[in-house]
C-alpha cells in the first residue's frame, strides 16, 4: 500500500519559456524542480505513489474534458510508484508549448485524479505541488467550492513560484529577484501574476492560517533544498528482550538502533552488453583439479577446508554446526558495573549504537529501568553486559551508559573489544629526547592555531555556543555522487558523466569564517616550525672508484667497509618504529632475522633456526609469492652467515633442502633459486666451510644435467668450432 499518493501539476505554457538573456526560464527552473523531487523519490525507494500533470499544453488529455472545459491540461502521467521511466520522459519529453491554461483548473483536474486514483487505498498523505509562474488568468468564482473541497479531502497544497511569496524571504528572494520579470512580490509583477498571488495567498491561509504562507517556495529556494539525495527510508525496527540483572531481576525492554553505519544497496548485476538483459547472461560454476587435465569434480565430492599454517585442515558442515558457539538466544544481561571513566573512549567498536527503552505499556519495567538509569547517572557508572542479538548470533561484550533528556531517558548500548581485537604497538618515546621537545613558543603557537579553528560559534539567542559545521547534517558524498551518475546515465546513457555538483564539495569545506580566522596562527607556526629541505650529500669518489682498484688498500679491509655502509643504510627509522623485534616474524621474516642478528640478542645457532622454521611454513604454501619470500630469507640467511663466518648451519640447511625437493614437490620453487644462483658457502667465502669452490658451483645442478653432461663427453672428437661453441 502506498504510504503517500502525490501530483506534480506543472505550467508548461509560453509565458514559462520567457526570460532574460544568459538567465534561465521559470520552466527550466521548475523543470529541475520535479527532476530532483522525482530523483529523491526514486533513489529513496519510497512506496509512495506519484502523478504528473501538465497544463498550457497544446493537446488535452484529462478525464474532465467535457464541454469545452478544463482544456489544454494533460495527466502525462497517473498515480504510480516513480521510476526510471518518469526521469527520462521528464528529461526528452516536457518541453515548453504555445498555450495557456487555468491554474485553478488544472488544480481541479489533480484533485479528481488524487480521488479517483487512491479510491480503496489508505494513504498517509495525499498533496499537490503546483510549479507555475502565475502569468494566466484565473477565474476565481468556484475558488471557496476548491478550498472547502480540498479540506474535505484532506489534501495538502504546495506552490513552487519564480518569485519569493515575500519580501523577507530569506536569501532565496535575493537570488529569485535575478529572474526575468518579476523583482519582488509587490514589485514588476504583472497584473495577472499579483492576482494569482493574491489568490495564492487566500488559498494557503485559509488551508492553514498559521503557516500557510510557509508552503509557498520559490524555484530557486525548492532546488537548493531538494539537491540532496534521499537515503532509503527505514523504519526503527523493535528489538525486544530481557534485561537480567543476576538470575532474579529481569526487565522487559526494547531496542533501538541509533546509530549505525549506512551502506549503498547492492543492486549491481551482471548484464548482456548488446541487450541489458540479466536473463540472457548465464552463469555457471565448475569445480575441477589442479592437476594437467584439470579434471573436473563435482561439488558434491567437494568438502571446506581451513588454512592452519601450512597445511589444510578438512572441515564438513557437520562440523562447522557443531563447532558453533551455542547460547540461550538473545540476551541483554548485566555482567557488572564500573566507573564511565574506566570505558575508554577509543575502546568503542561495532558497527552501531543501540537506545535501550523499557517495553511498551509494561508499568514495572518503566519504573525499574528509569531506577537503574538513574542511580548509573547519580554514581557516573556504566553496565557492563554481554549481548547476543538471537540464537545464531556470536555473542558480545559492551557497555550501556545512561542516557537521560527532557523527553525520555534510556541506556545506550556501545559493543567493547575482545583480546584479539587489540592492537598493541611499541613506539619509541619523544618525552626523553631532546631534540623533540618543542618550546614554550612552539607551543603557544599551536594552542592559537587551536583555538582559532574550533568549529563553534557565540550564539545569540542563548547566550552560548553553537556548532558550525553540523556533521550529522552533511550527506554522505559517496552516495550523492553515485546516484548523481546513476541518474545521468539513465537519462543520457551516450553522454560522459558529469563532474560533481558544487554544493557537495563545498559541503565537505573547511568553513569559510574559519579560513580566514586561522590564516594568522598558521603563519605564526610556520615560522616556529621553520621547514628546510634535507639533500642527501653526494659520496666523494675515491681514486680508486675513479681509475681501478685501489693496491694500497687489501680486499678484505674494502670489503669490511663496504659491509659496514650498507647496514648503515639498512638501519633506518622505519627500522625503529617497528618496535622491539623479539622474535622472527612471518610479516617481514627476512628483516626480523637480520635486526636480531644486529642486535645480538639471541644466540645465531637459535636465530637460524627461528628463520628455518619460518621459510618451512612458506614452502607449505606452494605458491610464487611465498617462494619469493622464501628466498629472500634464505639470502638474508646467507649474507649474515658470511658477514660471521659461520658457514656450516646455512651450508646444512640448503642441502637438506635440496634433498627433499623432489619428495614436496617443490621443483618450481628449486627453479627460481637456482636463477638467482643462490648455492652453498664455499672455502673461498668463509675458511669454516667445508665445500670447495667447484662443490659450491656444482650444487645448484640437478643430477639429471649431471648424467647428460657426462653422457656427452665421448663425442667430443673433433676440433670444429661450430661444435665447441654448441658445447659451450
Amino acid at each position: 500500500m502506498a504510504k503517500a499518493a502525490l501530483v506534480l501539476c506543472m505550467d508548461v505554457g509560453f509565458s514559462m519559456s520567457n526570460s532574460a538573456p544568459g538567465e534561465e526560464s521559470p520552466f527550466e527552473l521548475a523543470k529541475k524542480v520535479i527532476q530532483k523531487f522525482v530523483q529523491r523519490q526514486v533513489f529513496a525507494e519510497t512506496k509512495d505513489e506519484l502523478a504528473l500533470v501538465l497544463f498550457g499544453t497544446d493537446s488535452t488529455k484529462n478525464s474532465l474534458d467535457q464541454d469545452g472545459q478544463y482544456q489544454n491540461i494533460t495527466v502525462h502521467r497517473p498515480l504510480t510508484v516513480p521510476d526510471f521511466q518518469l526521469l527520462e520522459e521528464i528529461e526528452n519529453q516536457i518541453h515548453p508549448e504555445n498555450q495557456q491554461a487555468d491554474w485553478l483548473d488544472a488544480l481541479v483536474v489533480c484533485m479528481d485524479l488524487l480521488k479517483t486514483g487512491t479510491q480503496g487505498k489508505k494513504c498517509d498523505r495525499v498533496n499537490i505541488s503546483l510549479l507555475t509562474d502565475l502569468n494566466t488568468p484565473a477565474n476565481s468564482e468556484q475558488l471557496d467550492v476548491i478550498i472547502e473541497n480540498l479540506k474535505k479531502a484532506n489534501i495538502t497544497l504546495q506552490f513552487f513560484l519564480p518569485f519569493p511569496a515575500e519580501d523577507d524571504e530569506e536569501e532565496g528572494g535575493d537570488a529569485d529577484r535575478r529572474s526575468p520579470g518579476p523583482r519582488g512580490t509587490g514589485k514588476g509583477l504583472s497584473r495577472e501574476q499579483q492576482s494569482g498571488l493574491d489568490m495564492v495567498k487566500h488559498v494557503m491561509l485559509t488551508l492553514n492560517e498559521e503557516d500557510g504562507l510557509d508552503e509557498i517556495y520559490s524555484f530557486r529556494k525548492a532546488i537548493e533544498q531538494l539537491c540532496m539525495f534521499k537515503c532509503i527510508e527505514k523504519r526503527p525496527t523493535a528489538w525486544p528482550c530481557l534485561l537480567t540483572i543476576g538470575s532474579c531481576l529481569p526487565i522487559r525492554i526494547v531496542g533501538y538502533k541509533a546509530v549505525t553505519e549506512e551502506r549503498l544497496k547492492k543492486t549491481w548485476t551482471t548484464v548482456d552488453a548488446q541487450s541489458n538483459q540479466k536473463d540472457d547472461v548465464k552463469r555457471e560454476t565448475v569445480y575441477c583439479l589442479d592437476d594437467d587435465n584439470e579434471t573436473e569434480v563435482q561439488k558434491d565430492d567437494t568438502i571446506q577446508g581451513f588454512r592452519y599454517g601450512s597445511d589444510i585442515v578438512p572441515f564438513s558442515k557437520v562440523d562447522q554446526e557443531q563447532m558453533k558457539y551455542k547460547h540461550d538466544g538473545k540476551c541483554f544481561a548485566v555482567l557488572g558495573f564500573t566507573k564511565q571513566n574506566l570505558v575508554r573512549r577509543h575502546h568503542f567498536m561495532g558497527n552501531q549504537v543501540m537506545k535501550v527503552f523499557p517495553a511498551k505499556e509494561d508499568e514495572h519495567a518503566g519504573i525499574a529501568l528509569s531506577a537503574l538509569i538513574r542511580a548509573l547517572d547519580g554514581l557516573n557508572m556504566a553496565a557492563i553486559v554481554r549481548y547476543a542479538y538471537n540464537s545464531i548470533s556470536s555473542p558480545q561484550v559492551g557497555a550501556a551508559f545512561p542516557c537521560i533528556k527532557k523527553d525520555y531517558e534510556c541506556l545506550i548500548y556501545v559493543q567493547l573489544p575482545f583480546t584479539e581485537d587489540l592492537r598493541q604497538f611499541a613506539f619509541p618515546s619523544l618525552e626523553n629526547n631532546k631534540k623533540f621537545t618543542p618550546s614554550e613558543n612552539q607551543l603557544s603557537a599551536v594552542d592559537s592555531l587551536i583555538d582559532s579553528m574550533m568549529l563553534v560559534e557565540e550564539d545569540d539567542d542563548n547566550g552560548g555556543q553553537k556548532d558550525m559545521f553540523k556533521v550529522h547534517h552533511i550527506p554522505n558524498p559517496a552516495f550523492q555522487r553515485h546516484f548523481q551518475c546513476l541518474h545521468h546515465r539513465a537519462v543520457s546513457p551516450g553522454a560522459p558523466l558529469p563532474p560533481m555538483e558544487p554544493w557537495l564539495k563545498a559541503a565537505l569545506e573547511r568553513p569559510g569564517v574559519i579560513t580566514e580566522r586561522c590564516r594568522g596562527p598558521l603563519e605564526e607556526v610556520k615560522k616556529k616550525f621553520p621547514l628546510t629541505e634535507v639533500e642527501k650529500k653526494k659520496k666523494l669518489k675515491t681514486s680508486a672508484q675513479i681509475f681501478g682498484k685501489d693496491s694500497e688498500e687489501p680486499d678484505a679491509k674494502k670489503a669490511k667497509r663496504d659491509e659496514e655502509e650498507e647496514e648503515e643504510e639498512d638501519y633506518n627509522f622505519a627500522d625503529i618504529s617497528e618496535g622491539s623485534v623479539t622474535s622472527v616474524g612471518s610479516v617481514n621474516p627476512a628483516r626480523d632475522f637480520r635486526l636480531l642478528i644486529k642486535k645480538k640478542s639471541l644466540p645465531f645457532g637459535e636465530v637460524c633456526q627461528q628463520l628455518t622454521r619460518r621459510i618451512e611454513q612458506l614452502l607449505g604454501n606452494k605458491n610464487t609469492p611465498y617462494y619469493m619470500k622464501s628466498i629472500t630469507c634464505i639470502q638474508a640467511f646467507r649474507e649474515q652467515s658470511v658477514k660471521l663466518g659461520e658457514a656450516n648451519l646455512y651450508n646444512g640447511y640448503l642441502q637438506s633442502l635440496k634433498r627433499s625437493i623432489p619428495n614436496r614437490g617443490l621443483e618450481v620453487f628449486w627453479d627460481l633459486l637456482v636463477q638467482d644462483a643462490i648455492t652453498l658457502i664455499s672455502k673461498d667465502e668463509v675458511e669454516g666451510s667445508t665445500v670447495s669452490k667447484t662443490d659450491a658451483d656444482q650444487f645448484l645442478v640437478s643430477e639429471e644435467e649431471k648424467k647428460e653432461e657426462a653422457a656427452a663427453l665421448p663425442a667430443e672428437d673433433t676440433g670444429d668450432v661450430d661444435d665447441l661453441l654448441d658445447m659451450m
